[in-house]
């Protein structure tokens, strides 16, 4: 069964740290990109980055560029998102998604990615 469970989420205060973990079971990552999705209150879901299956290439969108990094650990069948000086802007449930196999899509729409995770609830408040 394929499954991606993320992991890290909580409550930071503006300017602090969190690393989120998106672990993948029932299939292996690496050969698949993994994306970074978020979802604010009231908001669409908004990709935010996206790393692909050999580390070469990656992607943020500028409201998060210079502040978060992907990073993956095949042997862990894991995905990495270290976030830094986060802002209450920054406040969101995050999920993180990739596509099936021999359909690689490296990007932001959603609609091409197959598995989702059910989210972890990353809260920037002072």
């Amino acid at each position: 069964q394929v499954q991606l469970v993320e992991s890290g989420g909580g409550l930071v205060h503006p300017g602090g740290s969190l690393t989120l973990s998106c672990t993948a079971s029932g299939f292996s990552l690496n050969s698949h990109a993994i994306a970074w999705f978020r979802q604010a209150p009231g908001k669409e879901r908004e990709g935010i980055s996206c790393i692909s299956p050999d580390e070469i290439s990656t992607i943020y969108v500028n409201a998060v560029k210079d502040r978060f990094t992907l990073s993956r650990d095949d042997a862990k069948n894991t995905v990495y998102l270290e976030m830094n000086s986060l802002k209450p802007e920054d406040t969101a449930v995050y999920y993180c998604a990739t596509h099936r196999s021999g359909h690689y899509y490296f990007g932001f729409q959603a609609e091409s990615f197959d598995y989702w995770g059910q989210g972890t609830q990353v809260t920037v408040s002072s």
